[in-house]
């Protein structure tokens, strides 16, 4: 958390823009921007921070969406498209002119919606454990999870006002680790994820975000009619341990990018729904060949 900054941007009535850099940035080397899942932070990706090789391959700027972390609106209500547009304003701001996305489970959509709205400035995309379809019965006949259970229970325990004194219920931070990581979540990660969630979702206005954050995942709207849109190269990369969305929706999606530059999906095996956290050696790879292969 110490190592997040924030930045100005002019989108919903202005807002202030949660990011991490990786370093002093280098002119010779791409950009890899980083949009983490619901309700995480740029935490998340602390094994590509570490990661001296990936480093030394692109410049990493990971980018917290509306509702998470240290991002904060003028306006109380957003969606992925907002927080789409808001990347592409700090892209703007920080005098990137092009860069590669990458995005897990939500961040893969925001990735998504990043390219299809600006495809002089998106290079690439790497989605990892995601679906570009919203919350359907052709998602859930694939094998994919029931979002809407998921999350309707946490939206309305979360519907009335509460005090200064609140923070996040850690239940509900056990069970986005539960799907995200499975049962191979150490103590001292869990209790990391506890303190960070508890540092961003205080009181009454943090409550607001998490709910807003959950309606947005339950009831977004789907991309398969606007993938066509993306032109640019598209790496999907899928755990077959990924509880979340399956690899057959995976699979079934690949074909809806008709105009990418070359859409590619690899299958990690064992690997989870967070896929840059549980295996960081094989996303990290895969990513610098990605970037230098398009570059």
């Amino acid at each position: 958390m110490s190592d997040t900054a924030t930045i100005t941007v002019p989108h919903l009535g202005t807002s202030t823009i949660g990011y991490r850099q990786g370093g002093a940035s280098d002119d010779s080397l791409s950009t890899l921007v980083l949009v983490n899942s619901f309700t995480a932070s740029v935490e998340q990706y602390r094994p590509q921070f570490a990661d001296e090789r990936l480093a030394g391959t692109v410049n990493l700027l990971a980018l917290e969406p509306y509702g998470h972390g240290e991002t904060r609106a003028g306006y109380a209500q957003f969606t992925y498209w907002d927080s789409a547009i808001a990347n592409l304003q700090v892209l703007e701001a920080l005098g990137i002119t092009d860069a590669f996305v990458l995005g897990t489970s939500q961040g893969g959509w925001i990735a998504a919606r990043m390219a299809i709205l600006a495809p002089d400035v998106v290079k690439g995309i790497i989605p990892l454990g995601t679906s570009m379809d919203f919350e359907s019965q052709r998602s859930r006949d694939l094998g994919c999870w029931d979002g809407i259970a998921f999350c309707t229970p946490a939206i309305d325990a979360l519907a009335a006002p509460v005090g200064d004194d609140w923070v996040i219920p850690t239940e509900l931070v056990d069970a986005v680790l539960q799907e995200g990581l499975g049962d191979d979540v150490s103590a001292e990660e869990r209790s990391f994820w506890h303190t960070t969630y508890q540092h961003n979702y205080t009181g009454d206005a943090g409550r607001a975000r998490v709910r807003t954050s959950s309606i947005n995942l339950r009831d977004r709207d789907g991309l398969h009619g606007r993938l066509d849109a993306v032109r640019c190269p598209v790496l999907r990369m899928h755990g077959t341990a990924d509880p979340v969305y399956s690899v057959a929706n995976a699979e079934d999606e690949m074909q809806l990018f008709v105009n990418s530059a070359g859409a590619e999906l690899t299958v990690v095996e064992g690997g989870q729904h967070f896929l840059s956290a549980s295996n960081p050696d094989d996303v990290n790879t895969a990513v610098a060949a990605f970037i230098d292969r398009w570059t």
